[in-house]
């Protein structure tokens, strides 16, 4: 693609300020949109996807079955050459004043807010969200820029003396180039939670949205070009993570790695760098997350909100959060009224194709109805939802699956021990306290938790015994940017948020000086 059709495409993006312009932009193009990498501060094809067919991979729309764009597989030897370009970019970068790089980020900010309602669209036709979803992540991804444009302008240090015969103080740098990859369930949020912080501490980086939604991404490169972000900064290449990613995270010019994502690959990152010892890793990985919900939650004042968060924590954004509450489990006393509530809740307000969007993608459909399908054969019971009809990619009409909601699965079933992040949620009965936290604690994962009750000693009693890197108590979801995120157990290695973010993307080194 020539520069004019770049910029013509890009143009035609920008216009659509409502889902029927970009729906019917989709339809009026004989052929998908082809996305290009952003490299060096401008938009350029990799050399093989402009000879080779086989190095593009198509997008579909999650909500009709289409292809959207094209996108560039990009080969190891063009990532390499992103890599340069951020390490090209990575020594002024690194020593420009901070209130400078607090200047170009606020603007990629007040940028992003002025865009705010397209990237909603485009982010919702792309991953098959509701535009209201779309909307709230959009925003967060303002707040990423705004939040760490100003934080790095309010740093502290620490000094010690040694005894009146030395004066110790830690000083901190830019760590060098990072691998930035985000997933496809909160494209543009995630990924400027990773930029953000990367750039605004001194770092360049190469980052690598999800092949399944890039459009966003694509987009973003504009930005930092009006913003005034320098070449080389942020470059943003396409492709899968077995090319691309590969050889993203295992190239030996990469000072460090921020991965969000499923646990395989996170071990297969892990073991990618093991040589080297060095490169930093921050990897959030997958969830399996328990709710809780107590007898004295569901007494008259607090019913109505105690469905609502365990509905919320369930069902929002299709359940493709790695935070959402898949596995519910509900005191005895109060266990039927809560099924009985819980379902008539989520009939009524987690409406599929109004409040519910579509899943990501075809084969993220067939991986939920397989699961579906064996909830099926294991005699668990469906108060709600069911698996859908097998699709193959010519006559899928939409990757669409009900709310559901399965009670009688047993503890060792897939079930209740995969992640299978999408619309699906089990419940389960517990006798006591101590049980509940045992329910809670029993999976591989360890990232986020919700605790529904109104005793204040319980909420710290069981909310410090349950081993999550997140509990939230009657809410969810609730974000300050500065706490520390990331999980225990197979959920992730490393935290990101204010400070954590700063040990991310930075090294540390003590001076010690003559206190004389």
């Amino acid at each position: 693609m020539s520069s004019s059709t770049s910029d013509r495409r890009l143009s035609e993006l920008w216009s659509c300020v409502t889902l029927d312009e970009a729906s019917s932009l989709i339809d009026s193009t004989s052929s998908p949109f082809s996305l290009q990498n952003f490299v060096g501060g401008q938009y350029i094809a990799p050399p093989d996807s402009l000879t080779s067919s086989s190095q593009h991979i198509t997008s579909f729309e999650p909500k009709t079955g289409r292809p959207i764009y094209t996108l560039p597989c990009t080969q190891p030897h063009a990532v390499e050459a992103a890599i340069k370009a951020a390490k090209a970019a990575f020594p002024s970068w690194s020593k420009t004043a901070r209130a400078e790089r607090s200047a170009i980020l606020w603007k990629v900010s007040e940028l992003l807010q002025q865009n705010k309602e397209v990237f909603a669209i485009w982010e919702s036709i792309d991953q098959g969200k509701t535009l209201d979803r779309a909307r709230v992540e959009v925003d967060r991804a303002i707040s990423n820029f705004s939040y760490f444009s100003t934080f790095i302008l309010h740093e502290q240090t620490a000094a010690r003396m040694v005894d009146g015969v030395a004066l110790t103080y830690e000083h901190r740098s830019p760590a060098g180039v990072f691998a930035l990859i985000s997933p496809w369930n909160m494209p543009l949020y995630l990924l400027t939670w990773k930029i953000a912080p990367c750039l605004a501490f001194g770092c360049t980086a190469v980052a690598k949205p999800s092949e399944v939604t890039s459009m966003t991404a694509f987009l973003l490169g504009d930005i930092f070009q009006k913003a005034g972000v320098p070449p080389g900064v942020i470059n943003i290449i396409f492709g899968d993570g077995a090319t691309t990613g590969a050889a993203l995270v295992a190239s030996p010019l990469i000072n460090g790695v921020s991965f969000t994502g499923g646990t395989q690959t996170g071990i297969a990152i892990r073991r990618l760098t093991a040589h080297q010892i060095g490169k930093h890793l921050s990897l959030e990985l997958g969830g399996k997350n328990p709710t809780l919900v107590f007898e004295d939650s569901m007494v008259p004042s607090v019913r109505e909100r105690t469905i609502r968060v365990a509905a919320m924590a369930a069902f929002e954004n299709q359940g493709e959060i790695c935070l959402c509450g898949s596995r519910i489990y509900v005191e005895k006393s109060v266990y039927n009224d809560f099924v009985r509530d819980f379902t008539a809740y989520v009939r009524e307000k987690y409406v599929l194709k109004q409040t519910v969007g579509a899943v990501a993608s075809l084969q993220h459909c067939d991986k939920i109805r397989r699961y579906l399908e064996l909830a099926a054969e294991q005699k668990a019971t469906f108060h709600l939802g069911g698996a859908p009809p097998t699709l193959n990619e010519d006559e899928a009409q939409g990757y669409w699956i009900e709310p559901t909601i399965l009670t009688d699965v047993a503890k060792n079933s897939a079930i209740q021990i995969d992640e299978i992040f999408g619309p699906v949620v089990t419940i389960t009965p517990f006798d006591n306290e101590q049980e509940a936290i045992q329910l809670a604690n029993d999976s591989e994962y360890g990232l986020a938790a919700i605790l529904l009750t109104t005793d204040g000693a319980r909420m710290r009693r069981v909310g410090e015994q349950l081993e999550a890197g997140l509990v939230w108590v009657n809410c969810w979801l609730v974000r300050e940017l500065g706490t520390p995120f990331g999980g225990m157990k197979n959920s992730g290695t490393g935290r990101e948020g204010g400070e954590h973010s700063r040990d991310v993307f930075t090294v540390v080194r003590t001076l010690h000086l003559p206190a004389y």
